[in-house]
Order: C-alpha cells, then sequence, then structure tokens
C-alpha cells in the first residue's frame, strides 16, 4: 500500500499537507500551445475537512507508478489526497460524505480519445440502437418495440453503432421481405455503417429507390430493389447518407431531451469525458448546461474547416487556419485542437482496399498544415490506411523542417494500418496515436476487404511497444459502438461483439486501462485535470461492480459502474444498496 500521503504529513499541517503536492502531469511532453494541457487550479492548498471520502476499497489510481491506494478525499471538485483508509479518515469532518466502498474497485472516469458524441447524441431518445446486441433474434424484438412506441409515419431507425457481424446467431444481411415481416406500419432505416443500409418497403417508396437507376441501389433478378444499398464506394456511401438525410433531424426543443439521455446512459456505463467534433450549433446549448451546473461530461472540441475540393479552395482558406481560437471554454466544453479532416481529396476509407489519395492531394493537405504548424496549434488528424499514414507523415517532416511540431500535440487518429516503420516516424516528430478500434463492430467486414491483415487492425501490441504516446477511444456513434470497457475488452481479447475474434495482436488490461485513461488525457490536452486519481485533478471517477484487473477478461466488458462521479459530483448512483454511505 502507497504512503505517499503519510510522508506529506510529516512535512505539512494536515489540511495543508493535501494541497502540498499539485497536478501531476504525464512527463512524456509538456504542452506548447497556450492552453494545452487543461487549466489546473491555481492553488490545490485546502481549508477544511473534504466534502467527500470513498474509502475501504482499491483505488486503482492509474498514476505513473500504477500505484494502488484504499482511500481518496474530495474537496469542491478535486481530489486533495490518496491513500490509505486510515490516512484518509483524517480528513473527515462533521459533514463529510463517507462512501464505504466495500472493497470495490475505483478507477480513473474513462476518456474517449475521439469521437461524435455532441452531433449524433442529439438523437439520441429517436434512434434504435443496436450497439452491444449479440443476437439478431434481440435486434428484431427492439426494431419491432420501438416500431410500437412510435406514432403513424415516424421511422424506425439506426445510425450506426452495429453490424449484422455481431449477431451469433444469424449475421445475413436484413432483406426488404424481412425488415417488412418485421415492421410494415413504418418506414426502417438501418444503417450499417460504410457497408450497407437496409431499408423496408415503406422507406422504400419514400426514398423512390425503384425509380434510381445508379448501382448501389442493389436489384434482385427481376430489377426489383432488395432494400439493401451498397454503401461500399464512393458513389455508394454518398446514396447511404443521402438515404439516412431523410430521417428526420430533432427540433431544438427535443436536443436537451436526447443529449441529456445520452449523457445520463455514458455516464452510466462510465465515460466522463471525450474529445471530437462539435457542432457549432450546440456548443452554447452545452455550455449554458456546463453554467447551470447540469452538465454531467466533458467535451474537449477539434475545431473543423471545410477546405477544397483543389488548390484554389486551400489558398483561400489558409488565411482563416491562423485565427483558429483555442483554449477560449473551461473544464466542461472547450475547443483544444483542429481537426478531424482537414482536406477532403486526402481522405481515406476504412472498408477501402487501399488508400486512393493523389500524391497532389498529400501536397495540398501539406499546405494546410504547414499554417497549422506556422500558427502553433494542436492537431488531430484522421489517418487509416497505410498508404495515408504515408503521404501525410511525408508532408508532415516537410513541415517541421521549417515550424517544428514536436511539441504541438498532433496525433493521427484511427490508425488501424499504421506499421513499424511509420510509428517510428512518428515518434521521430513527437505525434501521438489515437487509436479508435472500429473493428469492435466492424471486424468482419475488414476482413472481408484486407483479408488476413485485419487481424492486425489495429496492431495494438505494435503501437504499444513502440514506446509512442496513444491512446483508446471508439470514433462512435456511427462507425462503433460507445462503450468504453467493451473497447478495453476488445482491445486485450481481440473479440468483437459476439465473441468472433478478429485481432491477433492485443495488449495487457493494464496497458489498456492506462491508454483509455492517463494516456487519454495527453491527447485531448486535458492531462493536468484528467487521467488519474491524484492530489490536485478532477474528481472524475467510477466505482465498479467487479474488479477490473482480477476478474476473468471475457467479463470485462460487461463491467458496470455502481457510480460514476464528475467534478466530485455523484453523477450516476445504481442501487443505494451497492455502496454505502453514511
Amino acid at each position: 500500500m502507497h504512503t505517499r500521503l503519510t510522508r506529506a504529513l510529516t512535512a505539512c499541517a494536515l489540511l495543508a499537507a493535501v494541497g502540498c503536492a499539485g497536478p501531476t502531469p504525464d512527463s512524456q511532453q509538456s504542452p506548447a500551445a497556450q492552453g494545452a494541457g487543461g487549466t489546473p487550479p491555481e492553488s490545490v492548498s485546502v481549508t477544511g475537512p473534504a466534502d467527500v471520502i470513498l474509502s475501504n476499497g482499491k483505488v486503482i489510481t492509474v498514476d505513473d507508478k500504477f500505484t494502488i491506494a484504499q482511500a481518496v478525499a474530495i474537496k469542491g471538485e478535486r481530489v486533495i489526497a490518496v491513500g490509505t483508509t486510515e490516512e484518509i479518515a483524517r480528513l473527515a469532518g462533521p459533514s463529510t460524505r463517507t462512501i464505504d466502498l466495500n472493497g470495490r474497485s475505483v478507477v480513473p472516469g474513462l476518456i474517449d480519445n475521439h469521437a461524435h458524441y455532441m452531433e449524433e447524441g442529439v438523437l439520441w431518445t429517436d434512434e434504435l440502437r443496436l450497439d452491444g446486441i449479440e443476437t439478431r433474434k434481440q435486434a428484431i424484438e427492439m426494431m419491432r418495440a420501438k416500431a410500437g412506441s412510435l406514432a403513424p409515419g415516424r421511422w424506425v431507425y439506426s445510425l450506426g453503432g452495429w453490424s449484422p457481424d455481431q449477431f451469433t446467431d444469424d449475421k445475413r444481411s436484413f432483406s426488404r421481405e424481412e425488415l417488412d415481416s418485421i415492421v410494415d406500419t413504418h418506414p426502417v432505416l438501418l444503417q450499417f455503417t460504410r457497408a450497407e443500409t437496409y431499408v423496408n418497403s415503406r422507406a422504400i417508396e419514400i426514398l423512390g429507390l425503384e425509380k434510381r437507376t445508379e448501382p448501389w441501389v442493389k436489384r434482385d433478378a427481376s430489377g426489383r430493389s432488395t432494400g439493401v444499398i451498397d454503401a461500399s464506394d464512393t458513389a455508394g456511401f454518398a446514396g447511404a447518407n443521402e438515404a439516412a438525410g431523410v430521417v428526420p433531424r430533432p427540433t431544438l426543443a427535443e436536443v436537451e431531451t436526447n443529449a441529456m439521455a445520452m449523457i445520463r446512459e455514458l455516464n452510466a456505463v462510465g465515460l466522463t469525458a471525450s474529445g471530437g467534433t462539435c457542432p457549432d450549433e450546440f456548443v452554447p446549448i452545452f455550455r449554458q448546461w456546463a453554467r447551470e451546473g447540469r452538465l454531467n461530461k466533458r467535451f474537449f472540441c477539434l475545431v473543423s474547416l471545410t477546405i477544397g475540393p483543389n488548390a484554389e479552395g486551400v489558398t483561400k482558406a489558409l488565411p482563416q487556419l491562423a485565427n483558429f481560437k483555442l483554449f477560449q471554454g473551461d473544464n466542461w466544453v472547450d475547443r483544444v485542437a483542429g481537426g478531424e479532416n482537414r482536406y477532403g481529396p486526402a481522405n481515406d476509407s476504412m472498408v477501402a482496399a487501399k488508400a486512393t489519395a493523389t500524391e497532389a492531394a498529400f501536397v495540398q493537405w501539406g499546405r494546410i498544415i504547414r499554417e497549422i504548424a506556422k500558427a502553433g496549434l494542436p492537431l488531430h488528424s484522421h489517418t487509416t490506411l497505410e498508404g495515408t499514414f504515408d503521404g501525410f507523415l511525408t508532408q508532415i517532416e516537410q513541415v517541421n523542417k521549417e515550424f517544428p511540431v514536436r511539441n504541438l500535440r498532433w496525433s493521427l487518429i484511427h490508425d488501424e494500418q499504421v506499421t513499424a516503420p511509420q510509428l517510428e516516424r512518428m515518434k521521430n516528430l513527437g505525434l501521438y496515436a489515437a487509436v479508435q478500434p472500429r473493428a469492435t463492430i466492424m471486424g468482419g467486414v475488414y476482413h472481408r476487404v484486407h483479408g488476413d491483415r485485419a487481424f492486425e487492425m489495429p496492431d495494438f501490441r505494435l503501437i504499444q511497444n513502440s514506446g509512442i504516446v496513444w491512446g483508446l477511444g471508439t470514433d462512435a456513434f456511427e462507425v462503433n459502438q460507445y462503450r468504453p470497457f467493451t473497447t478495453l475488452w476488445f482491445a486485450v481479447t481481440g473479440k468483437m461483439v459476439g465473441g468472433t475474434v478478429v485481432n491477433r495482436r492485443p495488449v495487457s488490461r493494464e496497458d489498456a486501462l492506462i491508454a483509455h485513461t492517463r494516456r487519454n488525457a495527453l491527447v485531448v490536452l486535458q492531462e493536468n485535470n484528467l487521467g488519474s486519481i491524484a492530489s490536485g485533478k478532477l474528481a472524475d471517477l467510477l466505482v465498479l461492480d467487479r474488479d477490473y484487473l482480477t476478474i476473468p477478461i471475457d467479463e470485462s466488458k460487461d463491467i458496470k459502474p455502481v457510480i460514476t462521479m464528475v467534478g466530485g459530483r455523484v453523477v450516476y448512483e445504481a442501487a443505494p444498496s451497492a455502496a454505502s454511505t453514511r
């Protein structure tokens, strides 16, 4: 059991001692951009007793020594001490709330390094979510139940987060006839992202698919639409997006209901913060909730600018890049980096057999990142396939000769096909690898497109052993499921939802947890505040129903928080008997 607090007590008075150690940022790199790292408290000195104490547990701090403690003291929104139950008990006062963990494990709040929660979560209560559903039978029951809850004419739809390959009882595509037999009273649209979209007869009529002549509308021998949209190429992907665009979007009045329900669910599965895209139209709404004390999850946003589709478009956009304003928010909602896609012609697709961007497209991308480097700004860039890594790294190396990028906190995100030489080039440039293992639901289609190479997409072990700073995320909701313990399970077992082994390059459960917490704090530029349970850091933590470090690994995907705390507030609590309070 660690005794850092005991040593501190010999140097300071009891209550002053808890403030002797400030935030403990990861030692890998210090931030260069102003505001990067998160806004730490001006001082962590404390007067008065703790507000909350969690004691008699197994506190997995995920600090740089992976220390295991027994208890945590919290005052306001921050941790003030970590130590033994006896040590921390001295910080209690008459009004301190003490939570007896009864031996339960505690981990830092889990961070998703890249996802689309703010933009896609506004559909939460309307959309049929099939994340984690392991049988076709259950999915069908959910479709019928959803239809039964809707007014006539409303859509039954799912825009992603699942695939037929996750079903253990039947992995076939859905047909028009099958969907008609399940729901014939409402239009149905089920999007298996980047692969296929399935629709019933009512949806086919609304979408006018029988009159369309494009090859992505799949037809039977008689020429009749089968109810399958092939989204595997650029034209089909556009067609699938066009179809999904017909689904009514919520009004601003409905955004709060949907987004708040999403955040409650994310807290219930252990997610307390994320990086990713944040639409300008929604950011003010979430910031208002933060000011009112109603926001229970942190959003660290990317600033996006649509550029292209040619050199003229790049030239026109370059002056705007230097005007990006980052770190103008707070610890709840802030813009921390540019990203995700900077130049459309240089993008790639995870279900493409290989990268198709031209050298000319990479050169234009290089012009864009040069301006970002010149301005000294952080960057997160969509990078999936091996050819894209080579094209981007060549451009970054050129820019680095003029404007060094080592301390700018640049990340290449997704990273399915990164190779050993490319990781070495990334390390030499000081880049991070923000990994989102979308094979968690898309392992089947990865293997159909990429063959046995898919067993190394991503190559977790190679990335871990390279020594690069890397973190775990999802890229949810469209292209992945959202539950962080499912992501951890995948990184350790290589099993996609449903149990099929699709990855043979896993890492240890400890390394996976570090990637989903402390390393992700670096990726989202919040290492002064998040990622470990330590004095001075924000009190974002989870009390778990099972010990992540010791349970059989196949049970880890089913771990559930008993308590989720964000900023010292309990934002989710399971049955009151799960942990005793006094």
